[in-house]
């Protein structure tokens, strides 16, 4: 009776065991531009686990200053970042309409930082994760 309990308890431990953990899903607002000016929303998924999780997915960027004419103009692109569980630091890419920016940003309310563009000045951004 022993010798079945055990042949039939392992292979439900053992797929237990290979089944991957799954993934975790997170909400990103921010908000960039010196008067706040563009809106940031994106979904990201874990894609690594371990000390350092990394992150990425689409995003949006709205332009939600008064200056429209048009209605708001969007951009889509795609945002990745590690967050490390010992840091406060967040370091992402952003990749935007063919353009690569990068963004470093400290843990405090939000993440707050800058963002980089090439051929462009820095601008403050702010991000939320949920």
């Amino acid at each position: 009776m022993e010798h079945t309990v055990r042949a039939a308890f392992l292979p439900i431990v053992l797929g237990i065991l290979a089944s991957p953990a799954s993934a975790q899903s997170l909400q990103v607002v921010g908000y960039s531009g010196h008067l706040g000016e563009w809106e940031l929303t994106a979904t990201v998924t874990e894609t690594v686990s371990g000390h350092t999780k990394e992150y990425s997915g689409p995003l949006t960027m709205k332009h939600i200053g008064v200056c429209t004419q048009d209605g708001p103009e969007e951009k889509t692109g795609e945002m990745r970042f590690r967050v490390s569980d010992s840091s406060s630091q967040l370091n992402a890419t952003f990749s935007v309409a063919g353009v690569e920016c990068t963004y470093s940003g400290r843990l405090s309310d939000s993440y707050t930082g800058t963002m980089k563009c090439p051929d462009r000045q820095a601008v403050p951004l702010k991000l939320w994760l949920r």
